[in-house]
């Protein structure tokens, strides 16, 4: 076979454990998975109201523009309908930006650690990747313009980042894209936008304006609670997404997603329960690092990021066999923390309890 030599060590996207896999694992009854910033909530009611109604004909392909969804989107976000550029999740735009620019000829320029799809498609493309550091969780944006040369294609941006769930403020996002040469495409990666409560956080839309060689993506599989149905989206001028458009597959989101996510972004107070619900567990999680002198990182999404001050991978075992699925920090790039998505109040403090056990059995040496 003449594989691509970019792909000779290339490895799969590792997804948390699943609940099943746990269960079997270690014969419990009852797990609780923390690991994958999903919403604890779930969908709008009248997403499952829609789902239970709704009726289609399996043999007939989707719109392959997602005309309804996309004219939605547009009146909701104040945008056109040709700014708009659907994905089979926000992981798919990724992909197709990077199809689109990155070559062996060129360089991208991202944090480390981020969201790792981004060096990912680099690696398959065979760009010269060019990684900066986080400085205490954040962008060191000072240090990413440093290395933005004549042959850089793409600067990738996540904001709030993962895993560390800190956000870039306006006055820095603005003085950095000033900066930034107008034929170098900036990603910004907004999966976390509808969490973010800071009040110096930037507005995406008016940057757009600003910065036309500026490309936001948002997605459905956060606060909408649309993970399963895949639907991602990248907004940006109508002469990038039109030059993007060929590379996207045909009919790359399906009848029931399209649908689904219509009748989620009609039920916006869902979407200010489910903001204000993941504060309050944001704050309960403050009040137990605080309590037990943890470092934390002041997150702006639905999960937190935790030093317990020992290997990642203890913490994260000891929450599995209690039954609790985490995210470890090592393979996240922070060896001795661990990621833990924001649940109900009732999951919250399950949780927080089980990890003062574990941190207690710790200082003791019983683990």
């Amino acid at each position: 076979m003449k594989w691509k030599a970019e792909i000779e060590n290339l490895k799969a996207y590792q997804p948390g454990k699943s609940v099943d896999e746990v269960k079997n694992e270690l014969g419990l009854e009852k797990i609780i998975k923390l690991a994958s910033n999903e919403n604890p909530y779930g969908a709008s009611p009248a997403v499952k109201k829609y789902m239970q109604e709704t009726g289609f004909s399996t043999e007939i392909y989707p719109d392959g523009y997602a005309t309804k969804l996309r004219n939605k989107l547009a009146s909701f976000l104040k945008v056109n309908e040709s700014q708009l550029l659907f994905g089979n999740g926000s992981d798919e735009v990724i992909r197709i930006i990077a199809r689109a620019l990155l070559s062996p000829n060129v360089n991208t320029v991202m944090a480390t650690p981020t969201f790792p799809q981004y060096k990912h498609n680099a690696v398959i493309e065979g760009a010269e990747i060019r990684e900066v550091p986080l400085m205490k969780g954040a962008h060191d944006l000072e240090g990413m313009l440093h290395q933005i040369d004549e042959k850089t294609a793409i600067v990738w941006l996540c904001s709030p980042n993962n895993p560390t769930g800190l956000y870039i403020n306006e006055n820095a996002i603005t003085a950095f894209l000033d900066q930034v040469p107008n034929d170098v495409l900036v990603v910004l990666d907004e999966a976390y936008y509808e969490y973010v409560t800071a009040s110096d956080y930037y507005d995406a839309l008016e940057l757009m304006k600003k910065y036309p060689n500026l490309l936001v993506l948002r997605t459905f599989s956060k606060i909408y609670g649309l993970a399963s149905f895949r639907v991602g989206y990248g907004m940006g001028s109508t002469e990038v997404i039109q030059k993007i458009e060929p590379l996207r597959e045909p009919f790359n989101n399906n009848f029931l997603g399209q649908g689904a996510a219509c009748i989620a972004l009609e039920d916006q107070a869902f979407i200010e329960q489910c903001r204000k619900d993941n504060e309050e567990g944001k704050l309960l999680f403050e009040t137990f690092c605080k309590e037990e002198d943890l470092d934390w990182y002041a997150t702006q999404a639905n999960f937190v990021l935790i030093d317990v001050k020992v290997d990642g991978d203890l913490a994260f075992k000891y929450l599995l066999e209690k039954g609790f699925i985490v995210r470890s920090g090592v393979t996240l790039g922070f060896p001795t923390c661990i990621r833990i998505t924001i649940g109900t109040k009732e999951t919250n403090q399950k949780v927080i309890t089980s990890l003062k056990e574990f941190l207690d059995k710790s200082k003791r040496g019983e683990i």
